[in-house]
């Protein structure tokens, strides 16, 4: 199985949209800064409610920018050549786990060594 790069970039693009649609709709930009008139609530008793919730929606918005960051990756990869190479080894990552995860930037074995 060889990789679609045309298809890869088409499902890239695709998903650097759909992830920079849910950043704004938690109120951050591409860089992953929340916009300063992000209102949390304004009561006094919720203040601890309040912290709860910019805690969670800053925790989501650092893994959404994650993982806008590695489709980025994935497409500078595509333009240099290198797409389908592990970031780590250097060995190609294969056709079947790029099709399944089109910005993996690492292969199995250095993604299992880099998680644990």
């Amino acid at each position: 199985m060889t990789i679609d790069f045309d298809n890869a970039r088409k499902v890239l693009r695709e998903e650097r949209d759909k992830l920079v649609h849910q950043l704004a709709e938690l109120g951050s930009d591409e860089n992953g800064d929340l916009r300063p008139d992000l209102d949390f609530g304004e009561g006094f008793a919720d203040a601890a409610a309040v912290t709860s919730e910019r805690t969670e929606v800053i925790g989501i918005v650092e893994t959404l920018k994650h993982q806008l960051d590695d489709v980025d990756e994935a497409v500078t990869k595509l333009d240099d050549g290198t797409y389908g190479t592990c970031h780590s080894c250097g060995k190609e990552i294969g056709a079947a786990r790029m099709e399944a995860r089109p910005f993996s930037l690492y292969c199995v074995d250095c993604k299992t060594r880099r998680s644990a």
